[in-house]
């Protein structure tokens, strides 16, 4: 396959963000891969950052040959684009709408995009909200940027994610047409959907719409698994790659391939960055897909 083989800067630079970003570019590079997906929200890469220090990050690495495609964020989890509080959306919308224009300084053509959540299974505390009432909140906060997406030019990308909404490819595809809009699209996740599905009939139905793919494995575990289910290689889990290559070769997918390689099954010993398993990643992503 010819696609863009990226990393998620959070195996290289941790979820803080304390890495600089010129070191991750370096990192990747090192590492034979052709791209770094940013995150957004922690460290120099937040809320604030000027056009011209992105133009320098973009210009960086350019220099490199390395590409900046899509770019990703952890905020939603705190502040949700279908929350019931009018305030809380409202930042949300705000974070989006900064979100979308610093991932177009950087070059990024796709931003993730996580639309709300019925509820958070690892944050007891966060609250259940009514899948109705997320579709409804969701699909108002998501119009209403859609003509900052289309100034910008960055899509949107709805991943598939473990928020109790969106959690089948039927249910994705509807959501995704309703705003009959080039700047609205998946961005899919081939290990999320492990636990209650498989990535190849994912991929089959959203056909055209997938805009961009994190790529990490996930084992079932007692029927179906659990957070520790995401392990720390690419090649040990029950995604089957070649599967996911021939449905991707069929809708003739040409966007980029990223690997967010985040090992909960360490927890609670979690600690990133990562740079050992951030090689070892980069290594297995060209295995399954350079010789596809």
């Amino acid at each position: 396959m010819k696609n863009t083989l990226q990393i998620n800067y959070w195996t290289i630079g941790g979820f803080e963000g304390k890495t600089k970003i010129e070191d991750a570019i370096n990192e990747v590079k090192n590492m034979g891969l052709d791209g770094i997906e940013l995150t957004f929200g922690a460290g120099e890469f937040s809320p604030g950052i000027s056009k011209e220090r992105c133009m320098e990050i973009r210009k960086y690495a350019e220099s490199l040959g390395v590409k900046i495609e899509t770019c990703a964020t952890g905020t939603y989890w705190g502040l949700s684009l279908a929350s019931t509080s009018a305030g809380t959306r409202k930042k949300a919308i705000a974070f989006t709408k900064e979100y979308l224009q610093v991932a177009s300084w950087v070059g990024a053509k796709v931003c993730l995009v996580i639309p709300g959540a019925v509820f958070v299974p690892w944050e007891e505390q966060a609250p259940i909200t009514p899948y109705a009432k997320v579709w409804e909140l969701a699909t108002a906060s998501i119009k209403s940027l859609l003509p900052v997406a289309k100034k910008t030019g960055v899509i949107m990308g709805i991943e598939n994610v473990w928020n109790g909404f969106l959690a089948d490819p039927v249910a994705m595809r509807i959501f995704i047409d309703q705003f009959k809009s080039k700047y609205v699209g998946a961005y899919f996740d081939v290990a999320n959907c492990i636990i209650n599905g498989f990535p190849e009939h994912w991929i089959e139905i959203l056909n055209r719409r997938i805009v961009a793919i994190h790529i990490k494995n996930f084992k079932r575990t007692d029927c179906a698994g659990g957070l520790h289910g995401f392990g720390d290689d690419l090649l040990d889990g029950d995604v089957n790659f070649p599967a996911v290559i021939k449905a991707l070769k069929k809708i003739k997918y040409k966007g980029p391939l990223t690997a967010e390689m985040i090992p909960f099954s360490r927890l609670p010993n979690l600690v990133l960055p990562d740079i050992p398993l951030a090689r070892d990643t980069a290594k297995n992503m060209k295995q399954i897909f350079q010789k596809a």
